[in-house]
């Protein structure tokens, strides 16, 4: 069965186009809207299957890269393959000469793949494929290209799904937990969930294009002090405490936003809920989306601004992982709860993890640089992403712009003190500058 949004796709093609013909199936894959749509069916299975931001970072880089690889093969005179860019990636298979091949549609199928293997259990987006695969029947998609541009999606599948086991990430799974210490300033669970700190290993996964995760090293935390008002610590804490207090329409609709908490624990007296949403990842694919479709992107760019946004977050989280689990600190919800006020809550549910530096501050400003470079500073756009889960739009004048307020939000829910969210962006701001610096994806530009 046709899932519902690509159903409307189809049939929204076929008046377009004409596919009773069947010779409409070039019109169809080469809609950028149908490579939007996968990546956001991606997301809600991500979503779905309650995966940490990080873990879902993995998600949409492999099937990113698998996308854009096929594309570059497809489109060698404007795409440069990232074989010898990223680290270990040494090798993928080019097309035969003189195949047919559409390479749109074998992108899409690429992208499935990688999407639901590098994770999910077998099958997780076999219906997706399976659609995929009858709109090209349907449609026109003579046998013969149709047979090779499986294979090709098969062959390139197959090289980067080899890539990615050996990124440490099976190896983590059985990895040491996190040492819980309850001494002053050190993280420890949390309220309502007291979750295990997440991924205390993941500095350990392969990164992409940063030369190692000490590259770029923040100065170290505030020192713990609840007790010299005049501590830059002691500020902080207070800071925090009092804007939680005091907080704006405004200023809770920007918490809200960029919340992206991938499940909240909702407790009511003795009953207990879990709510979704997309995550911190998952909420800037949603923009990369929309990007591409309001700058009139076609297939191979919006295949491109995917992957490249892709690389950015996931450096960027293990950048930032590093330094979470190196310093170790605690959140404001412990500590004003301890020292201050064993009432106070933040506005946003606190992650389950180290406070020092902030994951979403990083990965948004990473993300930011990436983008930039794809569509063009003061790139003005809506972001609709938070739509679905009953959160009105927000507009930004540039990328750069919603990093800055993804900044605030941190500081704005509780659950990061202002100067590390500062401290934050800047190094996703380097890690994304470096990024689209060094990699050479799009020929006559980064």
């Amino acid at each position: 069965m046709i899932p519902k949004k690509l159903l409307s796709l189809f049939f929204a093609a076929a008046m377009l186009f004409g596919c009773q013909s069947k010779t409409g199936y070039k019109k169809i894959f080469d809609n950028p809207a149908l490579y939007c749509s996968t990546v956001h069916e991606l997301n809600t299975i991500v979503m779905g299957n309650n995966f940490s931001p990080m873990v879902a970072s993995r998600n949409y880089l492999y099937a990113a890269i698998a996308g854009y690889e096929v594309i570059a093969a497809g489109y060698p005179d404007k795409y440069n393959s990232l074989v010898g860019q990223l680290h270990g990636l040494q090798f993928v298979p080019k097309p035969t000469a003189g195949q047919k091949i559409d390479f749109e549609f074998s992108a899409l199928l690429a992208y499935c793949k990688l999407g639901e293997a590098v994770t999910f259990p077998a099958g997780s987006m076999q219906y997706w494929v399976d659609s995929l695969k009858q709109m090209a029947i349907d449609n026109g998609m003579p046998a013969d290209e149709l047979e090779n541009s499986i294979s090709f999606s098969d062959t390139v599948s197959s090289a980067i799904m080899k890539w990615s086991k050996k990124d440490k990430y099976l190896e983590t799974r059985g990895a040491t937990e996190y040492e819980v210490k309850d001494s002053p300033g050190r993280w420890v669970p949390t309220p309502p969930a007291y979750s295990a700190a997440a991924e205390p290993h993941w500095r350990e996964i392969r990164n992409l294009v940063i030369d190692s995760v000490n590259q770029f090293m923040p100065l170290p935390p505030y020192p713990f002090n609840v007790t010299d008002k005049k501590s830059p610590y002691y500020q902080e804490v207070k800071k925090i405490e009092n804007t939680g207090d005091s907080l704006t329409t405004e200023q809770t609709w920007i918490a809200d936003f960029w919340d992206d908490n991938p499940f909240k624990l909702n407790v009511s007296g003795h009953l207990m809920f879990g709510t979704k949403k997309f995550s911190p990842p998952g909420h800037w694919m949603g923009v990369v989306g929309i990007a591409a479709q309001k700058s009139g992107a076609d297939f191979p760019e919006t295949v491109y601004a995917y992957a490249k946004t892709a690389i950015a977050l996931f450096d960027g989280f293990i950048q930032c992982w590093n330094i979470k689990y190196t310093y170790n600190t605690s959140r404001p919800e412990t500590v004003i709860n301890k020292y201050f006020d064993p009432n106070w809550r933040p506005h946003l549910q606190t992650p389950p993890f180290p406070e020092y530096t902030c994951g979403h501050c990083t990965i948004s400003a990473a993300a930011s640089e990436a983008l930039t470079s794809v569509f063009g500073d003061n790139f003005s756009y809506t972001d609709s992403t938070e739509l679905e889960f009953g959160i009105k739009s927000r507009s930004y004048k540039s990328f750069r712009d919603a990093a800055q307020e993804t900044k605030k939000s941190r500081s704005y829910g509780g659950i990061h003190y202002f100067y590390c969210c500062d401290r934050s962006t800047v190094m996703g701001t380097m890690v994304g500058a470096l990024i689209v610096d060094r990699l050479k994806m799009k020929k006559g530009k980064n």
